[in-house]
């Protein structure tokens, strides 16, 4: 039975002005284990589907995973007659939705081993053997293996005569270490983020040659030196490091729907309004960030967002200014748009589609640049690897970063390790302090898989990237 027609004829005949429906079954599983014992394992599948209806301005969505003809109606019955209680209510005009044509299309992300075809114990023998390593260290007193793998199909459909057939495979596998002294205990952790990709990424890195290396710096992280005292430094900020900071400081602030203040969910709004495209230097020239939903391996590159657009590569920020932001069919026209830029995502069948942040990445320098060009430039820096703390205000101006690795650099030269060190900065100062990036030989990808946006949360994913880059003149200090 094609329920993808049910849903749209029943639509069209109530006198819907648009409507879609995303039929979306989610394969995930999680392993868990904490040294040598497996505290946790799932394998579960959500399956059902989701109905959209746009009526006088106004969205109605309601969703089902009773799979006949009868369920299929009544939803769209239910949706229907929420899009004309919500228009009763609507601000002015209400919503109306950017142009975008019909598409009949597949996608597949491309993988060489399905993570669900590898059996279980085989996955659970490869993660024991990785703890075994870290804990044969007698200061490692804690190891931990990670591995989530999901897999969304999804059959999409729209009044448009819209046809999708959409197929996203990741896996996210983590390692970390924790040494333990008498008067402290500090990680060190393996994160490459999630990839679009199957088992082959696990294979691909090799967690077995890692462990003992990630083991061997979380001892010597545990017994190193604090910073000290606050001061202006020189940052050097590697892509794993900057992934979480471009999500929060860049990535979150140009969501278009933050911009327009329809959502303050999870630190809030943005600085970044509407009256500064095209004028508000929010970096030096050398920043240039990328929206780009058709990148290999990115966690948001799905052919088609949920609005049915498709992905898509354009600049937010451009020679550091402020050039464009992350758009929704419903989002783009109010500030002038015709088309969206296909960043509507929701989670599961029962989630709304809200705006995403899409895969967003800090492009490479243009001339030739190695890290330790970089390092060997530097007179005074920290140099700081993966991700740590974070916390950042109301509209995304103010904020602080911890890490996971920090290395002192001091007249070109990498000094010693430290440890307990954060950064203190704000939109515009940090990223108008860029001086210097290297070049694309050094460019790096990390997927995030839980971003928590909207009421109820939604986890979203996508993914983030850079080279190494420089900072000057940063407030970098030790906390306590």
């Amino acid at each position: 039975m094609n329920f993808l027609d049910i849903a749209m004829n029943e639509a069209t005949f109530l006198g819907a002005d648009y409507a879609d429906i995303r039929i979306q079954n989610t394969h995930k599983e999680s392993i868990y284990l904490r040294n040598l014992s497996l505290k946790n394992t799932s394998d579960n599948v959500i399956y059902g589907y989701g109905i959209r209806i746009m009526k006088n301005g106004a969205w109605g969505f309601a969703h089902n995973n009773i799979f006949s003809k009868e369920a299929v109606v009544a939803t769209v019955k239910k949706a229907f007659n929420t899009a004309l209680l919500s228009s009763q209510i609507k601000n002015g005009k209400g919503l109306k939705l950017a142009y975008e044509r019909s598409y009949k299309a597949k996608y597949k992300t491309p993988i060489a081993i399905d993570p669900f075809s590898v059996p279980l114990k085989e996955k659970v023998d490869l993660m024991l053997e990785v703890n075994k390593t870290m804990l044969n260290y007698n200061d490692i007193k804690q190891a931990m293996f990670y591995i989530v793998s999901q897999t969304d199909h999804k059959l999409f459909a729209s009044t448009l005569g819209t046809n999708l057939d959409l197929t996203t495979t990741f896996v996210t596998p983590v390692i970390t270490a924790t040494a333990v002294t008498n008067d402290d205990s500090q990680s060190r952790s393996f994160n490459l983020g999630g990839h679009a990709k199957g088992w082959e990424f696990v294979l691909e890195n090799n967690f077995l040659e890692k462990a003992p290396v990630i083991a061997e710096e979380a001892i010597m992280k545990v017994k190193a030196e604090n910073l000290g005292d606050e001061k202006r430094r020189d940052l050097l900020l590697d892509p794993i490091h900057l992934s979480l900071t471009m999500h929060e400081s860049v990535g979150h602030p140009t969501e278009l729907d933050r911009v327009l203040g329809w959502e303050a969910d999870f630190a809030g709004i943005s600085f970044a309004t509407p009256e500064k495209l095209k004028n508000y230097r929010y970096g030096s020239k050398l920043v240039n960030f990328s929206g780009d939903n058709t990148l290999t391996d990115g966690l948001a590159t799905a052919g088609f967002d949920d609005d049915g657009v498709p992905g898509q590569k354009w600049s937010i920020i451009k020679d550091g200014i402020l050039n464009e932001y992350g758009t929704t069919r419903d989002t783009a026209p109010f500030i002038g748009e015709n088309m969206s830029r296909g960043c509507n995502r929701a989670t599961n069948y029962y989630d709304f589609p809200i705006n995403r942040i899409p895969n967003l990445y800090l492009e490479p320098g243009k001339k030739p640049l190695s890290p330790q060009d970089l390092i060997s430039d530097t007179e005074d820096g920290i140099l700081i690897e993966g991700q740590g703390s974070f916390s950042i205000d109301q509209h995304r101006v103010n904020f602080q970063f911890g890490g996971d690795l920090f290395w002192e650099v001091k007249n070109g030269k990498k000094t010693r390790m430290l440890k307990k060190v954060i950064y203190r900065s704000n939109n515009p100062e940090f990223w108008n302090s860029v001086d210097a990036i290297c070049d694309e030989r050094y460019w790096k990808s990390f997927g995030v898989i839980n971003c928590g946006k909207g009421q109820p949360m939604q986890a979203g994913r996508m993914t983030h990237g850079a080279s190494l880059t420089r900072f000057k003149n940063i407030r970098v200090g030790g906390s306590k």
